[in-house]
Order: C-alpha cells, then structure tokens, then sequence
C-alpha cells in the first residue's frame, strides 16, 4: 500500500508544479467554472497517457534527436504565446454572475489542455526521462499485473491535482473581487507567454549549438 501511495504522490508532483497547464486551468476556471478548468486537466492527463504508450513502446530515444527537440520547443512556444495571448485579451471578460456569459466550449479546453501538454517538451522529458527509467525498473522488479496498477496510481495522482485546480480555481471568483480576479486571469495570461518566450529560447538554444 505505501508503494501504491509514492506512485500516487509521483503523480500528483508530476501535475502540481506551476507551468503551462496549471496556468490555462486557472484561467479558464476563473472564467467558465470548475467543468472548463477541470476538462483542461483532462486533455494534458490524455496528452500523458499518449507519451506514456510511447515509453512501453520503447520510442523515448526520439527525444534525443536534435531537430526533434527543436521542432517541440517551436511549436510548443508558438501554441504557449498563443494562448497567453487570447488569454490576456480576454481578461476582462470575467462573467460578474455565474458562468453563462462567454463560456468556452468544453471541446475548446480539452483540446487546449491536450495541445499544451503534448508539445510541452519539459512533460516530454518526463515521460520519456524520468517516467522511462522508473518504468524499466518497476517492470524488471515486478509482474505486469502490479505495473499496470502502479502506473494507474500515477494517473490517479494526476487526476486529483486536476479536481483540486478546477476546484480552486472556479472557487476563487466567489471569493475575490472583480479586480482581483482579473489580476489572477491577466498572471495566468502572462505566465504562459513567458512560457512560450522560455520555449522560443530554448529552440533557439537547439538550433544554433
């Protein structure tokens, strides 16, 4: 039981620190509700699960190709600068009363989510880093049955931390003045720009070494 719970815990680290996904969740459940926040935690966990596939499969040693890196961390800091900025232009439209005013639609969060994890290279060094060696050990040290259900309690670990952002998040608005809740959205806004201007040095870092 207390293995199960470490996995659980790892994956709760995996999803806690602040970055690119925490930050759209916080946006979004500022803006449209706990359903919207909790759907862009949704689409990162599918993203996950995506790279997860890609380690049993053995292809984690794409990663240390260089055009490769580089192609990740364009892309990813064109989709991050993106929506930092559509988040900012929309920071002031935070509905006064309930959610009904302007609510996104929930295919539009699960995709942004989705998007924003799987060209985030950082979550792809973890997957394919780190996730790759705990696996390589987990699998020689016991049956597939028992790595099945570690690498579950992973995932558990994620979707808690995603309840717990949607929660906070959309709990926020009821607590916060107008002003403060768009202080909140316009960090969020800024924090992924600042992402994607981070991501845009490190491709140019890929390309021209």
């Amino acid at each position: 039981m207390s293995l199960l719970l470490t996995y659980i815990f790892l994956g709760i680290s995996l999803a806690a620190p602040i970055g690119p996904v925490n930050a759209a969740q916080l946006d979004r459940g500022i803006k449209n509700g706990f359903l919207n926040s909790w759907l862009v935690g949704l689409g990162a966990t599918v993203a996950d699960t995506f790279y997860m596939l890609l380690v049993f499969l053995g292809v984690y040693h794409l990663i240390e190709i260089p055009f490769i890196q580089s192609f990740l961390w364009i892309f990813g800091s064109f989709l991050l600068i993106y929506t930092g900025i559509e988040s900012l232009s929309s920071a002031k439209q935070i509905p006064l009363k309930g959610f009904d005013m302007n609510r996104e639609a929930g295919s539009k969060s699960f995709l942004a989510g989705f998007f924003i994890s799987l060209f985030n290279p950082l979550t792809i060094l973890f997957w394919l880093g780190i996730f790759g060696s705990i696996i390589a050990k987990t699998v020689t040290s016991y049956d597939t049955e028992e790595v099945i259900l570690y690498v579950s309690a992973i995932f558990v670990g994620i979707t808690l931390w995603d309840f717990t952002m949607a929660g906070l998040s959309s709990t926020l608005r009821k607590f916060l003045t107008y002003r403060l809740l768009t202080a909140i959205s316009v960090f969020s806004g800024v924090s992924l720009f600042g992402f994607g201007i981070y991501f845009a040095i490190q491709a140019a870092t890929v390309l021209f070494s």
